[in-house]
């Protein structure tokens, strides 16, 4: 909240140490819990704090050292330990005073120190839209950016009383204020369970935004209340006897309905003040679980229930941990009552939530956690039992909370909600898949970062594209997210495709030449029954999807050639009989279809065999598996061989362009001697060939004196491979280096 400079007045100084030293007295009334110890770590806090902020003021005059003091007091309610209470007191000091972590960190602690620091990170996040699924996102970063709990806890303290005091700011901050405590804050302490806290900060919120509908609905239930005084006290009197008369101890309290939730009930259902029913409610707290279905039943036998209105929230708890029965009896006059009934446990549980984890065990020392009516609260106190981790007992809660997610800004501030674990591309397609397709590169607060970099909670994350760019397949090896993963199959798949057509047309083309046609037919009226007759025999529906079949092996190109000629010529188109000629003296003997030539630019459409792995300079061949497109094998590969001997119709001929686009991939066997240091100095070797080494397979680690390594790695052709091995075979330790491939080829 806002703060003032105080003068150097003696007296107003004097009135100021008053104050403040008044109310570290209430504080310490309230610290009765913890250790002697503790309480002076407490203290020192205080002191720490009081001289840091010393000359600061809040808006309403009061000494600014109020207010930590105010958070802390809050903390004690909770019982929270002594770090909370100490680091309630700090929370403000590496914000508004200049002290640092390391200085925090040697008066007081690591633990101490994070906790104020997860504060102060906190503090600079700001939400700026009423966006209903931006305010979702934003308290789900909130309770993702806090390692510890407690964080989360000093926070909702600190804006309970910034908002208890929200009156002394000037009006033009309270919509602002009071809107993001609305949104943000008065749910997070409701998902926690802090069902008080939520209460109260929605009141407060609802004041300060509307303060003239405040002002009314608050005469209308003091009017109601002043009314319906015999009414209730009637109720109260007649379940107290039934109670005494079934010798049942309980606990019985009034209930009021908060005064934001009778407004949101009268704008959601168009109800005036009059006929909301259910503002006064009773709750009855009995010793165990099966006593709060006895409450019910005795309830239902004094007053009839109304249909309907009945939750059973022990025997299905809330996720926030919450455990009641909740049932509306017809009482006297006809007024609806409202009825809960719960444990002394549960009731810990439904005021405090997650502070339960600390205010429980305070309160209630004798009774073990078997006894607790809430299995959640339940594992959370085995967890502080078996390792008094606050941090671990986060993750439990968080688990609980939302699933793994990260939380992540956009350039514009916008919050985007990505599973754990996605990286810069899923952030990508997340907003766009246009974006996602087109990415190249990636800043993270503000620095360069490589692609597959996961996101982590609170970064700001912004996107380099570029249009010649297109998504890498080497992406589905990192990405998280499904919607990433299917844009980039189907940006493949869709550029597999184009690629397979282009083949196949290729393919049709070379086989057409070697029957003595220059060229496919036109796509034009002349020749449209031609390709209709065609596309009835090949069983395709259009020319596209024939071409795309062909490339991927699904058709034989030289069969399709045949039919097509023999279409042609029943139009009375005659082949070329010197294309014929030549064609055929030149056509090699795969079926004399003329050779593809590949320079490593195909991409889906041609896989070069991993059996064998061919590179430029290795004599090759052509398998159009089916559905599989042009799979390349070197000419001497077992696995080529075997498939020719039963396929021979589907192998073309292939062959190398003068000038490779790229590097491709082989295998290297070495075996050399167990020494120190060999596999940097074949890595050395291998560098100064210039070839790539994308992986390494050291085999099975042995007291043996020789090893053997495979190496893949890429190179440009034959020659260069001829280099690398040979650098190899003439480094110290190494007995044999070899190609290794399916042929088994020594190079």
């Amino acid at each position: 909240m806002g703060k003032a400079t105080i003068t150097s007045n003696p007296t107003v100084l004097a009135a100021v140490v008053n104050a403040a030293s008044a109310s570290y007295s209430g504080l310490t009334a309230k610290l009765d819990y913890l250790s002697a110890g503790d309480v002076e770590q407490v203290r020192a806090a205080y002191r720490f704090a009081d001289q840091a902020h010393l000359g600061q003021l809040r808006n309403s005059g009061e000494p600014y050292i109020t207010h930590p003091i105010a958070v802390a007091a809050q903390c004690a309610d909770w019982k929270l330990d002594a770090q909370a209470l100490m680091a309630a007191l700090l929370h403000d000091a590496m914000e508004d005073c200049g002290v640092t972590k390391i200085e925090l960190i040697e008066r007081f602690g690591s633990p101490v120190a994070e906790l104020v620091d997860g504060l102060t990170k906190l503090d600079k996040l700001h939400f700026n839209t009423r966006e209903e699924n931006q305010a979702e996102s934003f308290r789900k970063m909130l309770l993702a950016m806090a390692r510890d709990v407690r964080v989360i806890l000093i926070k909702l303290a600190d804006r309970s009383h910034n908002m208890r005091t929200l009156s002394d700011m000037p009006r033009s901050k309270w919509n602002r204020i009071a809107s993001e405590t609305l949104d943000i804050y008065a749910p997070i302490a409701h998902r926690l369970g802090l069902n008080g806290t939520y209460r109260e900060l929605q009141d407060l919120a609802f004041k300060h935004l509307k303060p003239w509908r405040y002002a009314i609905l608050t005469k209308a239930v003091t009017k109601a209340r002043s009314r319906r005084r015999d009414l209730i006290q009637k109720v109260q009197k007649e379940v107290d006897a039934v109670f005494v008369a079934a010798a049942m101890p309980v606990r019985i309290a009034g209930r009021e309905k908060s005064l934001y939730s009778i407004y949101t009930k009268m704008q959601l259902k168009h109800l005036s003040f009059a006929q909301v029913t259910d503002i006064y409610g009773f709750r009855i707290l009995v010793p165990g679980v099966i006593d709060c279905y006895k409450a019910l039943g005795l309830l239902h036998q004094l007053y009839k229930p109304v249909p309907g209105k009945f939750k059973d929230h022990i025997a299905i708890a809330k996720l926030n941990g919450y455990q009641s029965l909740h049932t509306t009896l017809v009482g006297p006059a006809g007024i609806n009552v409202e009825f809960q009934m719960r444990t002394e446990a549960m009731h810990v549980v439904a005021e405090s939530g997650v502070a339960a984890h600390w205010l429980y065990k305070v309160n209630h020392p004798d009774i073990g956690s078997d006894r607790l009516g809430s299995q959640w609260l339940q594992s959370l106190l085995d967890i502080q039992d078996e390792t008094h981790d606050a941090a671990e007992f986060w993750d439990h809660v968080k688990v609980d909370l939302f699933p793994d997610a990260v939380y992540v800004f956009t350039p514009k501030t916008q919050i985007m909600a990505l599973p754990r674990g996605a990286t810069v591309v899923d952030f990508a397609y997340a907003i766009h898949s246009n974006v996602g397709d087109h990415t190249v590169a990636a800043r993270i607060n503000g620095e360069q970062v490589p692609l597959r970099t996961e996101l982590k909670n609170g970064d700001v994350v912004e996107v380099v594209t570029a249009q010649i760019s297109s998504p890498n397949p080497n992406w589905l090896d990192f990405v998280r997210t499904g919607r990433a993963r299917s844009k980039i199959r189907h940006h493949l798949k869709t550029m597999e495709q184009t690629e397979s057509e282009s083949l196949g047309e290729r393919l049709l083309q070379q086989a057409l030449r070697s029957e003595g046609f220059e060229s496919l037919p036109d796509v034009d009226p002349a020749y449209l029954p031609i390709w209709d007759k065609l596309l009835r025999f090949s069983g395709n529906k259009t020319r596209h999807e024939l071409l795309t079949d062909i490339g991927l092996g699904k058709r034989i190109a030289n069969i399709v050639a045949k039919r097509l000629v023999l279409l042609l010529t029943e139009a009375g188109h005659k082949p070329d009989a010197l294309l014929l000629t030549r064609e055929r003296f030149t056509a090699s003997d795969s079926n004399g279809v003329g050779a593809i030539t590949l320079d490593g630019s195909e991409s889906a459409s041609v896989q070069f065999a991993q059996c064998c792995r061919p590179i430029p300079g290795d004599k090759i061949l052509g398998y159009l598996g089916r559905g599989e497109g042009l799979v390349v094998h070197m000419s001497d590969c077992p696995v080529a061989l075997k498939l020719r001997h039963k396929d021979a119709e589907r192998f073309i001929g292939v062959d190398w362009s003068e000038e490779p686009v790229r590097s491709f991939k082989t295998g290297i066997t070495v075996t050399s001697s167990n020494s120190k240091g060999m596999l940097a100095k074949m890595a050395t070797a291998l560098a100064a060939a210039e070839a790539d080494i994308i992986d390494i397979d050291m085999g099975q680690e042995g007291r043996q004196e020789d090893r053997q390594l495979r190496f893949l790695v890429a190179v440009r052709d034959t020659a260069q491979l001829e280099v690398a091995l040979r650098n190899l075979r003439h480094t110290p330790s190494v007995i044999k280096a070899e190609r290794s491939s399916g042929a088994n080829a020594s190079t």
